[in-house]
């Protein structure tokens, strides 16, 4: 992940914020967000102003202000769901 941050960090136009991730379907979300909160830990190493850590998925709960989220996605829980994707 680091080295992924390092490659948009380089990137004029782009700033780095954080990181965004969501939890594998089936995981415990506890366990999933304090490892984002690891990989967020790595990247400000590097990248300090990377502070944001942020959750895709508003739907199931857990702990992720434990984890240090900054900001929890909750578009669903006010403009309502999306159609399924179909291909």
């Amino acid at each position: 992940m680091p080295v992924i941050a390092a490659g948009l960090a380089g990137e004029a136009g782009l700033e780095l914020g954080g990181v965004m991730a969501v939890a594998p379907q089936g995981a415990d979300p506890v366990q999933a967000f304090w490892r984002l909160a690891e990989i967020a830990a790595q990247v400000r190493v590097a990248h300090p102003g990377a502070t944001m850590i942020s959750d895709r998925n508003e739907r199931r709960p857990g702990g992720r202000h434990q984890c240090g989220a900054t900001h929890v996605r909750v578009g669903t829980a006010l403009l309502g769901g999306r159609p399924g994707f179909v291909r």
